[in-house]
């Protein structure tokens, strides 16, 4: 089955005492979801691998802010295979301010012969065919995982609205969704990352928590700044050009000074 998900997503940075002073502020007004309901510590495991070309060019197109680009991923909710566990196949693009999500969840059977032969089980399917086309047509591979804890919600009125906090996001290079010998690195070991996802404008007793509790707006792409932590040669060269810049000032000053 193909599940096809069109929202509005608004996401924050909070430290830890904003994490919980926002959290009571919502509960008389949410449930937890059911996988959150069912976890042990009322946070469940996520864990993605991001795919891209060799010279990462997904990576860039979302620092350049491209329009129209595809994020491919697949996600699993556990770090280690197991028979009956489910393994979600996920195309992502942006149009105009929504994102949209077409994904599907396939059995591990099905991701394991896909490791094996670049192939799914499946005969058919919209989303696998065109995950295997994207990554055949523009030579994606497999270049890192994000995994986090998330602890999710829902309204208790009725309304597509889903709010999640994620718990120490970190990342680390790798070519396989379960590949044991990772290093994970954190992104903000500090912080919670707060998200909102809704197909219309927040409610407004969502807006009024929001507001008064000073939460601004940021852009959070979990994969650019896991390339980036993963990776620091792929920011270095606007510090390195900045350094330069300093240097030539320097230079200058004392040149003129000579003078």
């Amino acid at each position: 089955m193909m599940r096809n998900t069109s929202r509005f997503e608004y996401k924050y940075i909070l430290s830890h005492a904003q994490y919980y002073a926002v959290k009571n502020a919502l509960m008389p007004y949410v449930n937890k979801d059911f996988y959150t309901k069912n976890a042990p510590d009322g946070r469940y495991l996520v864990r993605s691998i991001y795919y891209d070309t060799h010279l990462l060019k997904a990576f860039h197109e979302r620092n350049d802010g491209q329009y129209g680009r595809i994020k491919l991923r697949i996600r699993a909710y556990q770090n280690k295979p197991t028979k009956e566990g489910l393994i979600s196949v996920e195309l992502k693009t942006k149009k105009g301010q929504a994102m949209v999500k077409y994904s599907t969840l396939i059995p591990m059977k099905s991701f394991e012969n896909y490791t094996s032969t670049g192939l799914f089980l499946e005969d058919t399917h919209p989303v696998l065919d065109e995950f295997i086309r994207l990554e055949k047509a523009r030579t994606l591979e497999p270049q890192l995982i994000v995994e986090y804890k998330r602890e999710g919600y829902q309204p208790k009125a009725k309304g597509n609205l889903r709010i999640t906090f994620d718990h120490g996001v970190s990342s680390a290079r790798a070519k396989h969704l379960f590949d044991p010998n990772i290093l994970l690195k954190p992104h903000r070991p500090k912080n919670v990352i707060l998200e909102i996802k809704c197909q219309k404008a927040q409610p407004k007793w969502l807006q009024r928590i929001v507001k008064s509790h000073n939460l601004k707006i940021i852009t959070n792409s979990k994969y650019v700044q896991g390339v980036e932590i993963v990776r620091p040669s792929m920011i270095t060269p606007n510090v390195d050009l900045k350094i330069k810049a300093k240097a030539l000032k320097k230079a200058f000053k004392k040149e003129d000074l000579a003078w």
